[in-house]
């Protein structure tokens, strides 16, 4: 596999299509800086998937887009494309059977990035994984950038390991284990979770079933209960409709009487009207003289300001006048200091000119002394640079064995430490801890099973607790509910009974004797019938014989005597003293039954009684002519008449409806007192239920505490049996590792002693040259000196010369800048002198120029006076309508307040009206919402169907539904769902355990294969780096050491000696040295694995020609197993290539291409 060429549009400089060739291994890209030669470079790495934009020297991904000139426009997008021949078929998987692979990669203004492979479009993932383990990808070693090699040597151990891995061709397996882990992670997370939840699952499991069967049960009664709630809806529906019937029939005798009372409104209101007509015309001339009075007033107000005004302004123009004349001063003479000031420094740089020649000459002559020195110590370093090519093979020589005997002591040392870091870390690994760890993590896993049965056995006896309360509780409100009707019916039938007594007497007479009573300051102690106590069985005799005297007001004995002249006493009305006899005087006469005021039983006393009609009629012959008799069931007779009341007179029953309304009143008195009572005891119901609730809450969280303290044992269980199957892994591991060690350890000695061998013959050679070395040195110190005082007195006349023409320079700039500064102050003198002339133009000379507005402001103050005069007159008019709208109004609001009242009265029947239809329609809603039509149920029902019949049914099966307790009505699918969801779930928890099992073993396979091959890889790049480090510095030493024990994530470190030195660490090597150490190091992985091409991008700038020609002759020998593309400024380097491409940039920020073949060159130019 190797690059065939690249076709670069609008990345960065490459604006135009360019299509670069690559048609042999050896390829050099060359040109000037700055050119663009470096994007091709970074146009490889970022088609190879690069996000990062600061590798890619910008800010964002979409700097690489061509960003115009200023000449040419910014481009849209950007576009690379690799072409890579694959006649060797190294590229695996589905593309192996391509003889050609295309790889392109297209990014947008938007940032939008899309990738290709032979023209597909795939993702940046795609890109990756072709190229794993080929040695190739964004930041792979095959890839080196200008500053990249220094990087590459100080990277860290964990950085420098990639490379490795990438040569060994384990970044894929890398992969393979980080995704093979994530899955092992998840399936993992996945088990607990579904464990958990099997266990949750199961537990709700035997509480559903319960719940089902009762849900079924409660279907049944709930059926039941729903239809005879239906029933009573419909009978309460049937006794509403035929009282809202009654309250209509009172509402349109009512609303006669308020229209006869709206009549009179009207008349008031006609009256009003004609007032208001008036009113508004003396409104409108009030408003016309209020007009003309504030006309003239503010005509006034303004000529008063426009004085005012004028003379602020002639003010103001004086003191800009004065401020004028000051400003006008000052400049002039500041024009004449700064005139005297430029004469100065003119004289001043005539003077210094002279001077400034004189210096140049003299700075001349020292720098070319200084350039005669430079050359004698230049022609010494020559000299120096030739003994030390001499003396350098001796002294690398034992250079390289001191820092190779170091290094086999450390490597010795290490390995020791190592050998006894693996047996301590085995024998603490064989000390057997896990079945002490996981004894008392499944104890307490036992006691949580033991705590949570008993949490719920505790539970599910709160909950029949909590049940039981409510049962009680939905009786007391039941109970509660029967005595509120009961309270309600008394309250209705009060109220009924009420009515019907203060209607058994006239309207009309009973309001005329109250208001009486009301003006006579006399107070009634109520009515006759409320006043007498009758025996039981004589009512009817008593309303028979009092009649209309049952509704007579009783007075107190004391307002009786003094009443006033009863001349103003009402037609029709009939008073009755307070005074009381004693029971069972007057026997065998009414009186003796009956107990009230005085006059009633006198009236009585002469009223005999009989048993039955029969008896009365031969009574009569016994009686005097005032005396009559009357019978138990209400015949009154005497001597020549009979009587007996019908039973529609309003006064019948009054005295057995009293007895009633007493008796209804005393219950209820009783059921308030029973309501309090049950009101009492349902909330302590309430209290306790609250508690229970609490409990059960609590005892609920502590079930829940007690269910995640055994998920979190089990799941520590699980971590401890883990962590044991670990550490045996661990002992194998450990003993393989000991074994390779003592190998290695008996290796290392033999080469230790050999070292030492060869450093000792070096040590001699190395005393004959340090005596020469010392006279070259004592020669250099002579030199150096020579040479810094020449720099010290070129540094003097150069510094003397730029005070010099600084100066010169400063004269200069400061008489320009004077200059324009007078020009400018000139030109402002001349504005100054102009605004002074305006001014005095401006300001007025002579006669008051406000003596027009002082005469016309004389006359608008007398038309003022005489509108005010106008507008109090208007005023007064208006007052006077006003008044007599004010008794309309008065006398309408009485007329109102009738109207209203009779509104009120209506509105009270309508109110009740209104309610007994929102409560037809509630019962109604409520009869539809259970799909029944009320006239259809009524009909259906007996005649006698009471609506306390249907309420004790309801009230009984709503008893049978509370006794079930709380239901969950969704408990049959929810038992259903949940038994099929625990097969489910079973299913999936054996999945996932064999899953895991699986992906566990994968893990073993790819680590022991990742250690293997790192292992041989790691093994075989040292040998080649340890060979190729002395052809690239011409001796030295070097190698590659693993900092860790893990061949899975240890580090690589490098140590270097290059000949003659022995630094302790490779950050102290020079930059050209650290170049020639990367370029060992990638040569060697080169060597075991070569990637299809390699880009070097300037790595031999550091270097001298010696070495740079070391550094070409590698090139080329690598060349015929890897392809070269290589960018350099070197001659040397150039000549090695067979093809050279030349980036030009003749027009401004465009790079276009030049290409030559050198061969071709050579027999052009031969022929």
């Amino acid at each position: 596999m190797r690059l065939k060429s690249i076709k670069l549009a609008g990345f960065k400089s490459f604006v135009d299509p360019t299509t670069v060739q690559f048609p042999g291994n050896m390829c050099a890209v060359v040109g000037p800086n700055g050119c663009g030669k470096s994007n091709i470079i970074d146009a490889v790495r970022w088609v190879m998937g690069e996000s990062s934009a600061k590798t890619l020297r910008g800010e964002s991904m979409t700097d690489v887009i061509f960003n115009g000139t200023t000449s040419r426009q910014p481009v849209s997008q950007a576009s690379i494309e690799l072409i890579f021949d694959n006649t060797e078929g190294k590229v695996a998987g589905e593309f192996a059977a391509y003889n050609e692979i295309s790889v392109r990669r297209v990014v947008t203004r938007e940032a939008q990035s899309e990738y290709y492979l032979n023209g597909a479009k795939c993702r940046r993932r795609d890109i990756t994984d072709l190229f794993l383990g080929t040695g190739l990808g964004p930041r792979s070693y095959a890839i080196i950038e200008q500053g990249v090699v220094s990087r590459l040597i100080e990277s860290k151990p964990e950085e420098l390991r990639v490379f490795i891995e990438e040569a060994a061709g384990i970044s894929k397996y890398k992969e393979r284990r980080k995704e093979t882990e994530n899955r092992m992670r998840r399936t993992g997370e996945n088990l607990e979770r579904l464990t958990d939840l099997r266990d949750e699952l199961q537990r709700n499991l035997a509480h559903l079933d319960r719940q089902a069967r009762a849900a079924e049960k409660y279907a049944e009664l709930k059926a039941e209960e729903r239809q005879l709630q239906g029933e009573l809806f419909a009978i309460q529906w049937r006794n509403l409709t035929a009282a809202k019937g009654a309250v209509s029939g009172e509402i349109a005798s009512l609303e006669v009487k308020r229209e006869a009372a709206k009549a009179e409104v009207t008349h008031t209101t006609t009256q009003s009207e004609t007032a208001r007509v008036d009113q508004t015309a003396a409104t409108d001339a009030l408003h016309a003289a209020q007009e003309h009075y504030y006309s003239v007033g503010g005509e006034v107000t303004r000529i008063e300001q426009a004085l005012r005004y004028a003379q602020e302004r002639r003010g103001e123009l004086q003191r800009d006048l004065e401020q004028t004349r000051t400003n006008l001063q000052q400049t002039r003479q500041h024009l004449e200091g700064d005139q005297r000031q430029l004469v100065k420094w003119q004289e001043e740089l005539g003077q210094a000119e002279p001077a400034l020649d004189e210096l140049k000459v003299a700075a001349s002559a020292a720098a070319a002394s200084l350039q005669e020195a430079e050359r004698a110590v230049q022609v010494w370093s020559q000299g120096w640079d030739g003994f030390n090519d001499r003396a350098q093979g001796p002294s690398q020589t034992a250079e390289v064995q001191q820092s190779r005997i170091v290094y086999l002591e450390q490597v010795l040392t290490k390995l020791q430490e190592r050998l006894q870091q693996h047996k301590l870390e085995s024998e603490s690994l064989a000390t057997d801890q896990g079945e002490s760890a996981v004894e008392p993590l499944q104890a307490n896993i036992d006691n949580a099973d033991r705590g949570i049965q008993g949490k719920e056995q505790e539970i599910q006896t709160l909950q029949k607790q909590l049940t039981e309360s409510q049962t009680a509780i939905e009786q007391g409100r039941q109970q509660q509910d029967a005595i509120r009707a009961t309270i309600q019916e008394n309250r209705g039938h009060i109220a009924s009974l009420t009515a019907l007594q203060e209607g058994a007497s006239d309207d009309r007479e009973r309001i005329a004797l109250s208001d009486w009573i009301e003006t006579e300051a006399v107070q009634s102690l109520g009515t006759v019938y409320a006043a007498l106590e009758v025996d039981t069985g004589w009512e009817a005799s008593v309303e028979q014989v009092l009649g209309e005297a049952l509704s007579a007001q009783v007075l107190s004995d004391s307002d009786m005597a003094s009443l006033p002249s009863v001349a103003t006493l009402p037609a029709g009305a009939f008073l009755v003293e307070q005074g009381t006899r004693k029971a069972g005087c007057s026997e065998g006469t009414l009186a003796a039954h009956v107990k009230g005021p005085a006059g009633i039983v006198q009236w009585l006393r002469s009223i005999k009684v009989a048993g039955d009609l029969a008896e009365a009629r031969r009574r009569c012959a016994e009686l005097e002519p005032h005396e009559s008799v009357v019978t138990k069931d209400g015949h009154w007779l005497a001597n020549g008449w009979h009587r007996r009341r019908s039973g529609a007179d309003a006064a019948a029953g009054i005295i057995a409806r009293q007895a009633q309304l007493e008796s209804l009143q005393g219950a209820l008195a009783k059921g308030n007192d029973e309501a309090v009572a049950v009101e009492v005891s349902l909330s302590d119901l309430l209290t306790a239920r609250g508690a229970l609730e609490k409990s059960l809450s609590q005892t609920q969280q502590s079930l829940q505490q007690l269910i995640n303290e055994r998920a979190e044992w089990v799941s520590e269980r699980r971590a401890v049996a883990t962590k044991l199957e670990q550490q045996m892994q661990r002992r194998n591991q450990l003993q393989e590792e000991i074994n390779e060690s003592e190998r290695q350890y008996e290796q290392e000695q033999a080469n230790l002693a050999q070292a030492r061998q060869t450093l000792s013959a070096a040590l001699d050679q190395m005393e004959l040259d340090r005596v020469e070395r010392d006279n070259l040195q004592k020669e250099r110190v002579t030199l150096t000196e020579a040479l810094a005082q020449q720099r010290e007195s070129a540094r003097l006349s150069a510094d003397v010369l730029m005070r010099s023409e600084l100066q010169c320079q400063n004269l200069v700039t400061q008489v320009a800048t004077l200059k324009e500064s007078l020009s400018r102050m000139e030109l402002q003198r001349q504005n100054l002198e102009s605004r002074e002339t305006e001014l005095s133009d401006t300001l007025p000379v002579g006669q008051d120029p406000d003596a027009e507005n002082k005469a016309k402001l004389a006359e608008l103050l007398d038309q003022r006076v005489s509108a005010e005069a106008e507008l109090n007159i208007q005023r007064a008019r208006v007052g006077d309508i006003e008044a007599k709208l004010r008794e309309l109004d008065k006398l309408r609001l009485e007329q109102d307040q009738a109207v209203q009242s009779l509104q009120a009265e209506i509105e009270g029947f309508r109110l009740q009206e209104a309610e007994s239809g929102v409560r037809l329609e509630s019962l109604v809603n409520e009869i539809e919402k259970r799909d029944g039509v009320p006239q259809e149920i009524a009909a259906a029902l007996p005649e006698e169907a009471s609506e306390s019949e249907w309420q004790d049914k309801v009230v009984r099966a709503e008893a049978r539904i509370n006794r079930l307790g709380p239901i969950n009505l969704a408990a049959i699918d929810e038992h259903a769902q949940a038994s099929e969801r625990k097969q489910y779930l079973d299913a999936q928890n054996e999945d996932l355990e064999t899953a895991l099992e699986t992906l566990r073993a994968a893990i073993r396979k790819i680590d022991k294969e990742t250690r293997q091959r790192f292992k041989d890889t790691f093994d075989q790049i040292n040998a080649g780096f340890a060979e190729l480090f002395p052809r690239v510095f011409g001796g030295g030493t070097a190698c590659l050491e693993m900092t860790g024990d893990d061949l899975l994530d240890t580090g690589v470190a490098i140590f270097a000696r290059p000949p003659g030195k022995k630094n302790s660490t490779i950050h102290l090597l020079s930059g050209g040295e650290k170049a020639m150490t990367a370029i060992a190091l990638v040569f060697s992985i080169f060597q075991l694995n070569p990637a299809p091409f390699c880009m070097l991008d300037e790595v031999d700038a550091p270097l001298d020609d010696a070495n740079v020609g070391r550094y070409a002759r590698m090139v080329r020998e690598m060349s015929e197993k890897v392809q070269f593309v290589f960018i350099t400024h070197n001659k040397i380097t150039m000549e090695a290539a067979d093809q050279l491409m030349g980036v030009t940039m003749q027009e401004p920020g465009v790079s276009r291409l030049v290409t030559v073949d050198v061969e071709e060159a050579a027999q052009l130019a031969a022929s």
